[in-house]
């Protein structure tokens, strides 16, 4: 088998309009189409990032809960890559977001700092 790249990434949010805000307003991704499904009482949000189809976005009436610690089993963590890390690190701030102090990973000299979306995944910021 052969993959040729990530399609998406679902997440399933409990405040659909906080994390489409999040997602979209602070994070600048582009919505490409938003969908309501009358039938399951929900919302699928279609996001982009830099012309790629990344996110989907949904909302469900009243979700289970999740763990939240980046180290129980399953997805650890979703990260992103910019250009430069302390010019995002500023902007988020600016924007009420909460992000852990910049580190350099050991194995490579690279920055990274994480954070959290609206419902506590942890999204992790890398530089390029």
């Amino acid at each position: 088998m052969l993959l040729n790249k990530i399609h998406h990434i679902a997440i399933i949010s409990s405040d659909y309009e906080k994390s489409k805000r999040f997602y979209v307003d602070i994070l600048g991704f582009e919505i490409l189409k938003e969908t309501y499904r009358e039938t399951r009482k929900s919302y699928k949000l279609d996001l982009a990032l830099n012309g790629d189809y990344l996110i989907e976005l949904f909302s469900f009436p009243e979700p289970p809960k999740r763990l939240s610690r980046p180290e129980a089993q399953g997805l650890r963590h979703l990260a992103f890559e910019v250009d430069d890390i302390e010019a995002v690190g500023e902007k988020l701030l600016e924007k009420g977001v909460v992000i852990e102090a910049i580190r350099t990973d050991a194995s490579n000299g690279k920055k990274f700092t994480f954070l959290q979306d609206p419902d506590g995944l942890p999204l992790e910021i890398y530089e390029k």
